[in-house]
């Protein structure tokens, strides 16, 4: 627990495990090192780690091994697979927030929104305000469906406009 909490805490100097090289090769401890580079791209992929451990191991008894190392690369794809769909998932999304974020507000204040910026309130000197009142329209919206009366209005208010 005490091991688990201080990977846990990413304090810098990160923690890793001391090697002892009395009791490891030199090459398994660079093997270990590299395993723990902070940066992903630094760190060997599966295949090349299998290949050094049925190089490293002399008594070829791998099955076992071979068997830890197969299930740790599929679950690495497994892994790669599902972040890269939650990723997409997560664009899609995006893309839908921000389509209906054009579609409801004029694109600068949109924008100013999307940078986290404060939208500053404009003033106009002369304004129309137009109050309308569309005859039935109860019972054609309770008929329709939420995006047929928008297009409705919308439809209609561009006439007026």
């Amino acid at each position: 627990a005490e091991i688990v909490q201080k990977v846990r805490n990413s304090q810098k100097p990160f923690f890793r495990p001391s090697i002892d090289i009395g009791v490891h090769s030199e090459e398994l401890a660079v093997l270990m090192e590299r395993c723990w580079a902070q940066e992903p791209a630094e760190r060997p992929d599966f295949s090349q780690i299998k290949i050094f451990i049925r190089r490293f191991n002399k008594e070829g008894s791998t099955s076992i091994l071979d068997n830890l190392l197969s299930r740790m690369e599929q679950y690495a794809n497994n892994l790669e697979k599902l972040v890269e769909e939650r990723t997409q998932a997560y664009l899609e999304e995006k893309r839908k927030a921000e389509n209906l974020l054009y579609q409801i507000l004029p694109h600068s204040v949109a924008e100013q929104l999307k940078r986290g910026e404060t939208v500053r309130a404009e003033a106009f000197d002369s304004v129309t305000i137009y109050f309308s009142d569309i005859v039935g329209f109860t019972a054609l919206s309770a008929e329709s469906t939420p995006m047929q009366v928008v297009t409705l209005l919308n439809d209609l208010y561009t006439c007026f406009d």
